[in-house]
């Protein structure tokens, strides 16, 4: 018997899979833009192993292991991955090209194609702000999974409203926001939405009008805080945005009219705001044709455009925190490049350095998100979340027009230069 169960013991053993061992990759040759404005690493050598960075380094004084698997990148200028905080993956808005009827089934499988889609433009970290009937959480696990690549999601679930507001979820009265917000905290949101004024794609109101009362809005941001949830609202309602920033409200999306003094308060409170820019100014109209949109939507886009603008260049000019954000998808054209990259371009014509640009696109996100340890940077121990450009995009900003290049979690998923 002690034979037999020695004998079990033994095979047991080999068949016991021995640990794997990461690869190591080692992208070469390339120079590393230092998101904190000193001098870039020429002829650098950026070591992944498995899916984080390992080190980053000159190549006279960074080694490359024997077994590491290599890619050449002369010439070439690495920079975190792209991040944008505004992003609707199931976006389906008024016009010709509308999709009705769409089953909860076929919504996950387009939701999960605009998730490569945006991976491959170089986005590899998404904020989800308002989706339909929890798909966004099935997106999210397929590609935390590795069944599908997409990226990084950080989800709001589905935004919450009043009845005949702009949302997903319309809901009335504080208790019902309370149940609203803890729904979304029990699925797994790490946001919560709320649509505290009107919005441009709204067939009804006014864009500054605002349906919640003081207590719902007190109560939605009380209870997300409580259930550690940051809250971000939807807002072009200076009077809405003062009550939700005194409630301690993290975040605001769009901000088309913002006063001096709010965005003073908001600098001293340290609230982020994520501006949208691209889809009030005439790129988006490109998109916005394509799609069939009807007149009354393209007055609606039009009559916020120069306010907008105004008010980017005010926060800029205020020292308000600024995460990147653009409200198409990431990879959408617009303007001879892709929204993401618009946005930051705008940032840069609106008052900003290529640098503080570059920043609002990566590191900026990653500290409004709590991951800025693991995002963000080209540092040891951050996940290998990497782009590649033709030229140094924090001295031009222009530069992340020329993506040839992208990697996630140290899987390359884009080369151009070899593919």
């Amino acid at each position: 018997m002690k034979k037999h169960l020695a004998s079990i013991a033994a095979i047991a053993v080999a068949l016991t899979p021995l640990p794997a061992f990461a690869q190591v990759t080692a992208l070469v040759g390339g120079n590393v833009v230092d998101m904190g404005g000193k001098a870039p690493i020429r002829d650098a050598v950026v070591l992944i192993e498995g899916d984080r960075i390992k080190a980053v380094g000159p190549a006279a004084t960074t080694p490359v292991p024997a077994d590491a698997k290599v890619v050449q990148m002369q010439g070439k200028w690495l920079a975190p991955g792209l991040m944008n905080m505004h992003v609707h993956l199931g976006l389906n808005l008024p016009g010709a090209g509308r999709l009705y009827n769409e089953s909860p089934e076929a919504k996950g499988l387009r939701m999960l194609n605009n998730a490569q889609k945006s991976l491959y433009a170089g986005t590899t970290t998404v904020r989800l702000t308002g989706e339909d009937g929890g798909i966004d959480f099935a997106v999210k696990k397929a590609i935390d999974n590795g069944t599908f690549d997409g990226p990084r999601i950080h989800t709001a679930g589905e935004s919450l409203v009043p009845t005949g507001g702009h949302g997903k979820l319309e809901v009335d009265g504080p208790y019902a926001f309370a149940k609203g917000v803890r729904e979304q905290a029990k699925r797994g949101a790490t946001w919560i939405k709320l649509g505290i004024s009107g919005g441009i794609s709204d067939t009804h109101g006014d864009i500054a009008a605002s349906p919640f009362t003081d207590e719902e809005m007190k109560t939605a941001i009380e209870v997300a805080h409580r259930n550690g949830l940051k809250v971000t609202g939807h807002t072009g309602s200076p009077q809405a945005s003062e009550y939700a920033l005194e409630q301690g409200i993290d975040c605001f999306e769009h901000g088309y009219w913002f006063t001096p003094e709010l965005l003073r308060k908001m600098k001293a409170k340290g609230t982020w705001y994520v501006p949208t820019i691209v889809v009030s100014q005439k790129g988006a109209l490109e998109f916005y044709k394509k799609i069939g949109s009807p007149p009354w939507y393209l007055e609606r886009q039009a009559s916020v455009g120069k306010i907008h603008w105004e008010t980017l260049k005010s926060a800029i000019k205020e020292g308000v925190n600024i995460a990147l954000g653009s409200d198409q998808f990431p990879f959408e054209p617009n303007e001879g490049t892709t929204a993401t990259v618009r946005e930051a371009e705008l940032y840069a014509e609106a008052g900003m350095t290529s640098l503080q640009a570059l920043r609002a696109a990566t590191t900026e996100p990653a500290r409004m998100l709590g991951v800025e340890k693991e995002v963000g940077d080209l540092k040891p121990g951050f996940y290998a979340d990497i782009i590649a450009v033709d030229a140094d995009p924090s001295a031009d900003i222009r530069a992340l027009r020329t993506i040839g290049f992208v990697m996630k979690g140290g899987k390359t998923v884009r080369n151009d230069w070899t593919d």
